[in-house]
């Protein structure tokens, strides 16, 4: 029988809340750096999904957003370049509704117990725009999540899945645009929300013979906390039974948001539950899993999952420090710099090995590992005997760093950082989701996949270094101790 085998989760490290100057929400929510978007949150979240797995086994991967940068190209390709799967998989992005994630993990479960995909991974990552100041703003998050499907190894299994179409303009966003419209909030609560639900839950119903009475924790997708509680009341829900929505310190996380109460219930789940997750947008799904005896015996692979990211944060200082990121508000420092032109399509093809890899090379007469990779070996001097040696997920340390005050960067100061691998190899990189006070010689660090630059209607990636999330656990669990 076909199933979810494993899953993995990303939540950015920032958050805009109570700590942030000039934010009017009362809610903590996730935020994308201004170098994340739903392609480096997707690989994220595969990263930390296959953590300690063969990606060897991984033959399909599905994509879901409603936020990729492109209108034409396949973003799935990207994701498993970056994330180092083989070119011979199976690839697709399923978009432009927020029931992406729920559609693209029933078609792969579906392909998997038909025998075509063997190990496939789902994907929903979104990072939407509002409206600065709107509700919708302090409603969203940012975030993505990844399901490993296949037979064998199921953690947990579909029993059941019923869709109901709703054709309605409550909320969209208009080719070429950023920013998510919406109509009027009663009309989008009535005739969209509530009536969709209302009637996939009447489908279930008469499919199954099951009410919301009938499962142990249900994933309830809502826009915002007060809609979320107006649809547990006329649902009839079981609070009980509810699972947290994390609304108050992640946010709605779009086309994932569904999925990623689902990775939580997930990680607190039993053997034998039964879960119902119902999703929305343009109509409704309602999606019955059930899970295994496999499920407690779950491997610990040192994946951070759902909870160890929330458990990392760190705060905006400042609301226009996020504006900026957003592209919604300038600043004109005074610097003037030459502009970069476009990158090279060919160059970003002939060097993905290198550039969205990630890979460098380690001799084979003396094992020296080296990047960027190259012909003659800097220990040993053997010339073009060397085996590529991909380095994220790599233990890492800072070795040395300088800030750029002028650099023109969006977040300033610039840090370019000297990462050593304790593999041996050596690397320069840009640092990003850095506390500039708390940056010391020897901290752990570890690789992220982030935006580059743009030009040429290109969107250009690389991999940048980071602090290790977990000393921002330690930092705010020192804060709330006092």
């Amino acid at each position: 029988m076909a199933g979810i085998t494993d899953f993995g989760a990303y939540v950015p490290l920032h958050r805009l809340g109570p700590a942030t100057d000039g934010w009017s929400g009362n809610n903590e929510r996730s935020v994308a750096n201004f170098d994340e978007d739903s392609i480096t949150m997707a690989v994220a979240a595969v990263e930390d999904c296959l953590k300690g797995q063969s990606r060897a086994d991984v033959d399909a991967l599905y994509l879901a957003s409603t936020s990729l940068p492109y209108q034409e190209k396949q973003a799935a390709t990207l994701v498993a370049t970056a994330t180092d799967l083989s070119d011979d998989i199976f690839t697709t992005d399923v978009s432009h509704s927020l029931r992406s994630g729920t559609l693209a993990l029933a078609m792969a479960l579906d392909a998997a117990a038909a025998g075509r995909v063997q190990g496939g991974l789902v994907v929903a990552s979104d990072s939407r725009l509002g409206p600065a100041g709107s509700d919708f703003e302090k409603a969203t998050g940012d975030g993505s999540v990844c399901f490993q499907v296949g037979s064998g190894n199921e953690i947990a299994t579909l029993e059941t899945l019923v869709s109901a179409a709703n054709e309605i303009n409550d909320v969209w966003r208009p080719a070429g645009e950023t920013m998510i419209r919406s109509w009027e909030d009663r009309f989008v609560q009535q005739e969209g929300y509530l009536d969709s639900l209302q009637r996939v839950l009447e489908l279930l119903k008469k499919k199954t013979g099951k009410t919301v009475d009938d499962f142990d924790r249900i994933v309830l997708y809502a826009p915002d906390s007060r809609r979320h509680a107006e649809a547990t009341r006329l649902l009839g829900i079981p609070r009980a039974k509810l699972q947290d929505p994390m609304l108050d310190r992640l946010g709605n996380t779009g086309c994932a948001f569904a999925l990623m109460q689902l990775a939580a219930a997930l990680e607190a789940a039993g053997p034998g539950e039964s879960i119902l997750v119902l999703n929305y947008g343009d109509g409704a799904d309602a999606m019955v899993l059930r899970t295994t005896d496999r499920i407690a015996d779950r491997p610990a692979r040192g994946n951070r999952g759902l909870q160890g990211h929330l458990a990392a944060c760190l705060p905006v200082g400042n609301y226009s420090e996020y504006l900026k990121w957003r592209g919604l508000f300038s600043e004109d420092s005074g610097v003037r710099r030459p502009n970069l032109s476009g990158p090279s399509a060919a160059a970003l093809h002939r060097e993905q090995d290198q550039v969205l890899r990630f890979k460098g090379v380690q001799c084979d007469a003396c094992q020296a590992v080296m990047y960027p990779p190259q012909r003659i070996c800097i220990a040993c001097s053997a010339r073009d005997g060397m085996t590529p040696i991909r380095l994220v997920g790599e233990p890492a340390k800072l070795f040395t760093y300088s800030m750029d005050y002028i650099a023109g960067t969006t977040d300033v100061p610039l840090v370019l950082t000297v990462i050593d691998f304790d593999n041996g190899a050596r690397a320069v990189l840009m640092m990003t989701d850095r506390d500039v006070d708390a940056i010391k010689i020897d901290m752990p660090v570890e690789l992220s996949f982030r935006l580059a630059r743009s030009g040429g209607g290109i969107t250009n990636y690389y991999w940048k270094s980071m602090p290790a999330r977990e000393l921002f656990v330690r930092e705010r669990e020192a804060v709330a101790a006092g």
